[in-house]
């Protein structure tokens, strides 16, 4: 298994996934021996790692590689370009190449691994149905050959029943133009001054745009870019959060939206891509690119106490049957179906 994302405390949405479904088959499967090989950028890092007692650590290190293994997962929509008895290769999105999102360098160079990853798995991971049918349109793959296995949800620490809610605006993900955080802060400029707008999260692709649209916001001084946030910084703003707001303009999957589900704050998210999937009829659906949309939402959430408890409570229920459990029973079940 490719386990170069998985290491390190600024994890990404892949990187996430990756430890979780690192650290789940191992704990279910204890009689396999499992390899986690790391790339040379991050292999002597990963000997800091402290291993499952059935996984051992390799480099990955093109031509060198796991060549006799049973079976090789590339977690992050690559392969290795080596002989491989048998992959599969997880799909989380594919938004670099329909979206202005990156930069020509990047888009080129995941396209390219992008396509021999499709071209030689035996079998695909795609983590919303959503992002399925890209990979299928896309990059001409079978529809026998791609199976849809959902993220779960991290756990955070403490409680959130009986919590203070303070008169926030929650938004998580990086800074930058896919998540579409300009438009977001339009629409808060109209919520009352009572109303604060935090965003968490480091500073992605088209950030510096969205930083002048803060700086020149009438509502600058209710606005707090907080950059990255540790786990247990989210948690405490998850659990101070009356108003969860992702209005992403393109996702594979979306976890922040089912973790806010879970620390029970009402959410409001795009109607597109990944997300009407993920979030079902628990959230408010929102064109992302009608800014009076996005603003009505918020001014609904802010304005009507019962409509927020509606939606924490369908928020709480549909963020339980998203689990890493199940999301690492179902990758096995796809080994198994390719092994026997």
């Amino acid at each position: 298994m490719d386990a170069t994302y998985s290491i390190g405390e600024a994890l990404s949405g892949v990187g996430l996934y990756s430890r979780e479904i690192l650290l789940g088959l191992t704990a279910a499967h204890p009689e396999t021996r499992f390899d986690f090989c790391y790339r040379g950028h991050r292999y002597l890092r990963a000997r800091r790692e402290a291993l499952p007692p059935n996984a051992r650590r390799r480099l990955l290190a093109e031509p060198l590689g796991p060549r006799s293994a049973a079976l090789f997962h590339g977690l992050n929509q690559r392969l290795p370009r080596i002989p491989l008895r048998c992959a599969v290769a997880t799909f989380h999105d594919l938004f670099v190449m329909t979206g202005e999102y990156s930069t020509p360098e990047f888009r080129a160079r995941f396209t390219e691994q992008a396509r021999d990853a499709a071209a030689r798995a035996d079998a695909i991971i795609t983590v919303s149905a959503f992002t399925r049918d890209q990979v299928i349109s896309l990059l001409g793959v079978q529809t026998a050959r791609v199976h849809v296995v959902h993220h779960g949800i991290r756990s955070f620490a403490g409680a959130f029943e009986s919590v203070t809610r303070e008169p926030v605006v929650l938004s998580v993900g990086a800074i930058q133009k896919r998540k579409n955080l300009a438009r977001l802060v339009e629409a808060f400029e109209s919520l009352p001054d009572v109303w604060r707008l935090v965003l968490a999260g480091s500073q992605g692709y088209g950030a510096a745009a969205i930083i002048e649209r803060i700086d020149r916001s009438p509502a600058r001084q209710r606005i707090q870019v907080t950059g990255y946030v540790s786990p247990q910084e989210l948690s405490d703003w998850y659990r101070r959060a009356s108003i969860f707001a992702f209005p992403s303009l393109d996702e594979g999957f979306g976890m922040p939206v089912l973790e806010a589900m879970a620390a029970r704050v009402p959410v409001i998210t795009s109607d597109r891509s990944a997300l009407p999937e993920v979030a079902g009829d628990a959230a408010l659906l929102v064109n992302p690119q009608d800014t009076d949309s996005l603003r009505n939402a918020l001014l609904q959430l802010a304005e009507n106490p019962e409509l927020r408890c509606g939606l924490i409570e369908k928020g709480l229920k549909r963020s339980r049957s998203f689990t890493w459990e199940k999301a690492a029973a179902e990758t096995w079940n796809v080994y198994q179906s390719l092994l026997q």
